[in-house]
């Protein structure tokens, strides 16, 4: 490449990075309304040259009005670098039925990606004489098995309410996580209401009926202590929890979800390889509607003349408008053994699409890299013909360069080989000793994350699970070897199945998606039921007037 184009290119990449560093960032706190109802637009900057006060907020009124507006401010300092981060809070209300959309705003050299809302009719509410509406909704009729249903409960006021509780959601049959709560102001035939939802993510566990039981809210309207108590309860409801289908393909991980996606990312550029060179490759799987703990590992082909180093997954979930999205990324470095150009193979996961009930694939597309020779260093010149020939004598410079790239070659030659070295007893350690519990396991977690790993066909992760559900069950067993577990519960059938993913284990099958953890799983709701503690909590609503001194719990 010549000069000017390298010089064009990393001019390029300066100015992205520039764009990317001040960033203007404009978020909704829902994109599904009703006519007369409120809602919460956050634009956020994080840059000092940025300035809110350049934002034209005129290109909202022309689809929505603006009720309220403020401002707020924070700086955080990590690492010794501070972060400085300014939003404008807009509280808006939309003018019409339909697509509503919100245009790119701008501040400084900067603009927010445009935003879309979808605003329904008017809500009808018919409540009579009644102040107080307590409601439960689902987003679907049916969910397929370890599927995401999302699950709303509503309280409408349209009095003062102190002392609000709601019982809080207990299944047996699924996994049940709570999603962020949201309280906006609805306007209803010129009458206002506020409108507090209460928001969980329901995965099933197993196919059949999920029966959801009444769920009940209790407030004493007005004053604390002489105001009329309020007690209302939802219809229990019924949902049909589908099974996987035939179609979908045998020993494959089910992934029952609204999008899947995989994508890379390199520590750097891999065609810049050398032999006896590393690079590190992250494989990135998202999933909407799904959480991290259902993913499963990313299968890599071994290819001749690259070693893959593999390290810990990192796995994480986050929030998202419809509900959860799982995060799962396998990181591995890539060492070059010798020159040559080398395939890396396409990489495909099926999942299973829940909106058009088909199947798909997650494809990243197969990479080809070259990999040079080593650097070689020389202390002579070749003689082109009819020269004369002469001795060269390095000088001490040369010598020296030639003893410091042996020393160098030597040195990273033994890193590697201990770094492999390490990499491989940990391995073992893994496999064959015994794993350290955490000190304040969370026995919820532990045991869906488990039953997740049982379900995705991952021997590694049930196995570290296992261990960790124990320990939380029984503080006795932390620390203790899968044997000691095994021996602990004198479940039956218990011992067999932990030699079945050992046997798995120690032959280094995982990736494979061999083994079937429906029969662990089992056990572990057969122990996990035997020995929970039950008992029924509520917990409290957030303030829902600005006029209110504090929430009662």
């Amino acid at each position: 490449m010549k000069p000017t184009g390298k010089l064009a290119i990393a001019l390029l990449g300066l100015l992205i990075s520039q764009v990317t560093l001040a960033k203007v960032e404009a978020t909704l706190d829902r994109y599904r309304v009703a006519l007369g109802d409120t809602l919460n637009l956050t634009v956020t900057v994080t840059e000092d040259d940025e300035d809110l006060g350049d934002i034209n907020t005129g290109l909202i009124i022309q689809d929505f009005e603006i009720l309220n507006q403020s401002t707020r401010s924070s700086t955080q300092v990590i690492n010794g670098q501070r972060n400085h981060q300014r939003q404008l809070i807009l509280n808006i209300t939309p003018k019409r039925t339909g697509t509503l959309s919100i245009p790119a705003l701008q501040s400084g050299a900067s603009s927010s990606a445009p935003l879309v809302v979808e605003v329904g009719e008017p809500v009808d509410i018919d409540p009579g004489a009644e102040t107080v509406l307590f409601e439960a909704e689902l987003d679907r009729e049916s969910v397929y098995v370890q599927g995401q249903l999302l699950l709303t409960l509503r309280l409408q006021q349209a009095v003062n309410l102190q002392q609000r509780s709601i019982s809080e959601l207990q299944l047996d049959d699924a996994f049940v996580l709570p999603l962020e709560q949201r309280s906006f102001q609805r306007n209803v035939g010129g009458r206002p209401w506020l409108v507090h939802e209460v928001r969980y993510a329901v995965f099933p566990e197993q196919s059949g009926t999920l029966s959801i039981p009444a769920q009940s809210f209790s407030a004493r309207e007005g004053s604390r202590l002489r105001g009329r108590l309020v007690r209302l309860q939802t219809p229990a409801i019924e949902v049909q929890v589908l099974p996987r289908p035939a179609s979908y393909p045998a020993g494959a991980t089910w992934l029952p979800a609204r999008d899947v996606s995989i994508e890379e990312q390199w520590s750097s550029d891999p065609q810049q390889l050398t032999e006896g060179g590393s690079v590190t490759r992250s494989l990135r799987l998202v999933a909407e509607g799904m959480q991290g703990a259902q993913l499963p590992p990313i299968t890599i082909e071994p290819v001749a003349g690259i070693k893959f180093f593999p390290d810990q997954p990192d796995i994480a979930d986050s929030e998202i408008a419809s509900g959860k999205r799982g995060v799962r990324t396998d990181s591995a470095a890539l060492v070059a053994t010798r020159p040559g150009q080398f395939t890396l193979p396409e990489i495909r996961i099926p999942w299973w699409d829940i909106e058009t009930e088909q199947l798909r694939y997650a494809v990243l597309p197969a990479r080809t890299i070259d990999v040079a020779p080593a650097v070689q260093v020389t202390s002579g010149s070749m003689a082109g013909p009819g020269a004369p020939v002469s001795t060269t004598v390095a000088t001490p410079m040369v010598a020296a360069a030639n003893s410091l790239w042996s020393w160098l070659a030597v040195f990273m030659g033994t890193g590697w080989a201990v770094t492999a070295g390490l990499w491989w007893r940990s391995r073992r350690g893994q496999l064959e000793g015994t794993d350290e519990a955490p000190e304040a396991p969370d026995l919820p977690r532990c045991y869906k994350s488990l039953l997740a790993a049982c379900a995705a066909g991952s021997t590694s992760d049930a196995r570290q699970w296992l261990l960790r559900w124990s320990a939380a069950l029984e503080p006795a067993l932390a620390g203790q070897s899968m044997q000691q577990v095994s021996n602990y519960f004198g479940h039956p059938e218990l011992g067999s199945a932990i030699e079945e993913m050992n046997a798995l284990l120690y032959r280094n099958q995982d990736n494979l998606h061999s083994w079937d953890g429906s029969k662990l799983a089992t056990i572990v709701k057969q122990l996990h039921k035997g020995r929970k503690k039950s008992g029924a909590r509520t917990h409290a609503l957030p303030p829902l007037y600005p006029t209110e001194s504090r929430a009662t719990t």
